[in-house]
């Protein structure tokens, strides 16, 4: 049997896809990928996203990526701007609350949420987790001792 037959009839939340970063840098856009320096692209990304204390949210947003490194780059500032936008009509209380990126869905997925409405339990076994998350450190640039 071959690893791509076995890997389609596991649950998509067994499935592991694309790496991500949170970039917590207001002036730090990553027009290239901080891990291999190449040109990042603009992808738009169904993100599922856990918000304290029981809240799923299915946000559809463009992201940079870079495609050698399978790196999805999210600018934390936008994904709270949009979460606080999206609930202040349906649920203020949630406006504020710890949040976590855990996956994508796919683009179909997405659309039947959208028209439908899937429920938290859906979503969960239709969502593919980050295979990883990366941290990045900012160095401004300028003269720095050797060490």
């Amino acid at each position: 049997m071959s690893k791509q037959s076995s890997d389609q009839s596991q649950p998509k939340k067994a499935q592991k896809k694309h790496r991500f970063f949170l970039n917590l840098y207001e002036d730090c856009a990553f027009t290239k990928c901080p891990k291999c320096e190449t040109n990042t692209k603009i992808r738009k990304f169904p993100l599922v996203i856990h918000i304290k204390p029981h809240q799923l949210f299915v946000l559809n947003k463009q992201c940079k990526y870079c495609t050698n490194c399978d790196l999805i780059i999210v600018k934390k500032q936008e994904i709270e701007s949009l979460m606080a936008f999206g609930f202040s009509q349906i649920n203020t209380e949630i406006i504020g609350n710890k949040y976590l990126v855990l996956g994508t869905i796919d683009k179909k997925d997405w659309k039947e949420n959208q028209k439908s409405c899937l429920s938290p339990h859906d979503i969960m076994e239709r969502m593919f987790i980050f295979a990883d998350e990366w941290n990045f450190k900012v160095i401004p640039a300028g003269w720095y001792p050797k060490e």
